[in-house]
């Protein structure tokens, strides 16, 4: 099991749309329109993976740090 994920945000992708930070407020906020995550690392929370898996561009990656696996978005 991880112990660590690394989230990415392309924002060229990114439509600000909020729903990551409305599902996810302590991991994403809205910067100048665009999605940014609040800490690059952060410990495994399922609520990250619906963040991604809501997002409508699949703008936000979630990758296992060990391995660069990826967790989110789901195919």
């Amino acid at each position: 099991m991880s112990t660590a994920w690394r989230i990415g945000v392309d924002t060229s992708r990114c439509i600000g749309t909020s729903i990551c930070a409305g599902t996810a407020p302590e991991h994403f906020r809205l910067v100048d329109g665009r999605s940014t995550p609040l800490t690059d690392v952060v410990a495994p929370d399922d609520v990250i993976v619906d963040a991604a898996d809501s997002c409508p561009v699949e703008a936000i990656t979630v990758h296992d740090v060990t391995d660069d696996r990826l967790i989110a978005p789901q195919e």
